[in-house]
């Protein structure tokens, strides 16, 4: 077995006509058992996994271009690629698929012989080669009728191809085409149209060779400008010769790479321009001229790159103050094209590309382009940018960070960034836009690098927030000065909204600088004047700000927002809202329902102790009947130490609102004592545990009559308030999904002794069988109730929800039932 290691990579041609890359490895070739025959193999050079399997058919058309590509089709629409990094390498390979095949090694296509007929076969053997028309004017209604009826036959496609290639007859038709014109033959000229159209669907390199040739490409052109299904000619040659214009930026002293450039550009116009949009039966048919365009571009850049005299010189003149503008737009709008040209670079070629540009010193000639005062120069910087910091944001903070030891701030290149974003004079803020993008890329730890000697998150957001961020917040805080927005207009309030986007992104991301930057300079408190904002995205873009710092739960961030009392303006924009349904009443009541339902217990107290006045008429939610009871709860726990050891007592005598029976409720009972047992406590009857307990009862029995008044109460207003507003009678906030506890507001049938299990109460999520109703998460100390597990209801994961089950146990537990269930 022959095994001639050679680096290459694999590309495959997609349904866009794109040449996909599959990865990069060694190809080999040898006799593959399964596949009965002499195959191309390409191993993997990062794992050895199989890339590609490929049995070297006899039949099929093998292409080499440009000395180191190898192209076939393996099916109808599947072509591959083999792009090899040495010449050695593509000619060995070619050598044993000539061999395999039977052809001499010297040719660049291999004959294509597939899905012939048997009568295609039989044609084949009798008749050794197709023979053409003579190219005169009169026989050329034959020429068009012979290329129309060989393309739908491969072995006829292939015949006609050699038959034109070996007779020399594109330049032969290419004189008929001038005799036409000058005759203005539009009979003769349409002919034609037909014939160079199809002399392309042969998809033949040797032909586009010829076509794209300096001395033939322009009377090709000419002559796909009379199609016959159009009244006039289009006029494609005027068009390349008089209105589009090779600016040569730079003198490209290669004369070689000068005439590549010309002939890329004009075959790109005729596949964009001048063939008409190929029909799903044709797409196929052209993916020789696509390769032919995608290897061009490859070509050009490489030989670009290269030539160090050109770069030097490119980034030279960009930099130099004497260049007048126009050239300098000129040279910004080639640096773009040259960077998009780039895309197509196989992986490796493009690493090595940008760090050329790098080595060039491309990031200060950005720094001084975005500089200027050309908007459309500053526009192709971006462009340029982007390009950068897609590929490789670490470069870029790299160079920001070392250039902020040189320069001030307002010259740092991040910062003219910030401010050509809020500079930003389109009304769409499209450019804005386009740069928020890039910052938040920059400043995202999550393609931040991590080694063992440096932290690149750690030392660049620490770079940021000294150098960048005050130039960032300027606009918001300009804005906010007073207690509404001092600028109101919609192009700046898209401006703010950006900036808090940006902003809400770092508080997710960035924890320890965006708090500290927050609270000393009091961001919230400026964030929350914009919800007085007439724009109702921004003021949405501002509570959303404040909803994200609620969101972490940080008694930092709590703290000081109750210190500022910057609840208030979020109760104002409520109550000004009135009791419109719309996304800010939403908004504003699922924050207050996040702190009522995490029990966010200082800021429970914050918001009860200043705004409930403000807030106890509102009646269509529970939330704030709800987040008043979690406070009244939490005062008596403060104001009467015995409860917590009350609570435990009423815990475990709570009686539940299912249908479940006494019997077994008892099992239950002794199930838990057994996994008590385990922890290490004894075993009590519940005889004897009511023994033990009857000194406490004294001081139960009084709590639960002076909560006996307080409940008929909160009946009477909550009885009300569930069939007011735009709720239905049974509507209730629960969260029993969750693990964490969650307040019900009750309908009127819960409070009655009489129907623990009515329908559709919390209740019903406990019943027995219910996925709720695991033991595991209960604490030891749990009584029957919560082994049973009533998710949302009764589950008690921590000491810090012991308030709810107090709130509980007056709602659940009449005293006849408690009673009852003490009896036994």
């Amino acid at each position: 077995m022959t095994d001639t290691r050679r680096r290459v990579k694999v590309y495959t041609l997609n349904e866009d006509r794109q040449w996909d890359d599959r990865g990069t490895g060694h190809v080999s070739s040898g006799y593959v058992e399964r596949l009965k025959g002499m195959s191309l193999l390409v191993r993997a050079e990062s794992d050895g996994s199989l890339l590609l399997e490929s049995k070297i058919n006899p039949n099929t058309a093998y292409q080499k271009q440009q000395d180191t590509l190898i192209v076939w089709s393996e099916a109808e629409n599947y072509d591959l690629a083999l792009s090899f990094q040495e010449k050695a390498g593509c000619d060995e390979i070619w050598e044993k698929i000539c061999q395999v095949q039977g052809k001499d090694p010297s040719v660049d296509i291999t004959q294509e012989l597939v899905d012939e007929s048997e009568e295609e076969r039989f044609d084949d053997m009798s008749s050794p080669g197709l023979e053409l028309p003579p190219c005169e004017l009169s026989r050329l209604d034959e020429v068009a009728e012979l290329v129309a009826s060989s393309l739908p036959s491969p072995l006829r496609r292939e015949k006609l191809a050699l038959a034109v290639e070996n007779e020399g007859y594109i330049k032969k038709l290419l004189e008929l085409f001038h005799v036409c014109e000058d005759l203005e033959n539009r009979e003769g000229l349409h002919h034609l149209y037909d014939i160079i159209k199809g002399i392309f669907l042969l998809n033949r390199t040797a032909l586009f060779e010829v076509m794209f040739s300096e001395e033939c490409i322009m009377d090709v052109i000419g002559c796909l400008e009379y199609d016959p299904s159009l009244p006039q000619p289009r006029r494609h040659r005027e068009f390349l010769t008089k209105t589009a214009k090779f600016k040569e930026v730079i003198p490209i002293s290669d004369p070689e790479l000068k005439q590549k450039i010309h002939q890329t550009y004009r075959v790109q116009y005729i596949q964009d321009m001048v063939l008409p949009t190929p029909s799903v039966f044709e797409e196929n048919m052209l993916s020789t001229l696509h390769s032919f365009i995608f290897f061009n571009k490859v070509e050009i850049v490489g030989m670009l790159q290269d030539d160090e005299k050109f770069l030097t010189d490119l980034f030279a003149q960009l930099t130099d103050e004497a260049t007048d503008d126009d050239k300098r737009h000129e040279l910004v709008n080639f640096l773009k094209e040259f960077c998009a040209f780039s895309q197509t670079l196989q992986p490796q070629n493009r690493d090595a590309f940008f760090k050329t540009l790098s080595n060039m010193g491309i990031l200060p000639a950005l720094e001084v382009i975005l500089g200027m005062d050309d908007v459309q120069v500053r526009s192709a910087a971006t462009d340029i940018f982007s390009y950068l910091v897609e590929y490789n944001p670490s470069m870029v903070r790299e160079f920001v960070m070392q250039e902020s030891q040189q320069n001030d701030d307002d010259i740092l290149l991040i910062n003219l960034i910030i401010e050509h974003m809020i500079c930003d004079t389109d009304p769409e803020l499209g450019g804005a836009v386009q740069l928020m993008g890039l910052l938040r890329t920059l400043v995202d730890p999550e393609n931040m690098l991590a080694t063992a000697n440096k932290t690149e998150k750690t030392e660049f957001l620490s770079f940021f927030y000294k150098h960048c961020m005050h130039v960032l917040s300027a606009p918001l805080l300009a804005n906010t000065t007073e207690e509404k927005p001092s600028k109101d207009d919609f192009q700046t309030s898209q401006l703010l909204a950006l900036i808090l986007e940006l902003l809400t992104f770092c508080v997710e991301h960035h924890t320890y600088h965006i708090k500290n930057y927050i609270i000393n300079k009091d961001i919230l408190r400026r964030v929350l004047v914009l919800m007085a904002s007439q724009h109702a995205f921004l003021a949405l873009c501002a509570l959303r700000f404040m909803r994200k710092i609620i969101g972490l739960k940080d008694e930092f961030y709590n703290r000081y927002i109750m210190r500022n009392f910057l609840f208030e303006p979020v109760v104002k924009a409520f109550l000004n809202n009135g009791s419109r349904y719309n996304l800010m009443n939403s908004a504003i009541l699922e924050m207050f329902e996040y702190v009522r339902v995490e029990d966010i217990k200082s800021l429970t107290a914050h918001i009860i102790e200043n705004y409930w006045k403000a807030l106890e008429d509102v009646d269509y939610v529970q939330t704030f009947k709800g987040l008043k009871l979690r406070y009244e709860q939490q005062r008596e726990r403060q104001d009467n130490p015995k409860l917590d050891s009350m609570r435990s007592i009423l815990r475990n005598h709570r009686y539940r609102r299912d249908a479940r029976t006494l019997e077994d409720e008892e099992e239950m009972w002794f199930n838990t004592d057994e996994d008590d047992l385990e922890d290490g406590e004894a075993v009590v009857p519940p005889s004897d545990k009511m023994k033990s307990d009857e000194d406490l009862m004294d001081p139960i029995t009084k709590f639960m009559e002076r909560k006996k008044l307080k409940e008929a109460e909160d009946k009477e207003v909550l009885g009300k308030a569930s069939l007011s507003g735009r709720q239905s009678p049974s509507f209730k906030l629960s969260f029993s999904s969750t693990t964490k506890p969650s307040l019900t507001s009750p309908s009127p049938s819960s409070h009655h002794p009489g129907s623990p299990g009515s329908p559709g109460s919390p209740g019903s999520a406990g019943s027995p069988g219910s996925p709720g109703s695991g033991a595991k998460n209960s604490p030891p100390t749990a009584a029957i109730t919560t082994k049973g597990g009533l998710v949302g209801l009764v589950d008690y994961p921590d000491d810090d929800e012991e308030d709810e089950d107090d709130l509980e146990s007056k709602e659940e537990n009449p005293p006849l039932s408690k009673k009852s269930k003490l009896g036994s």
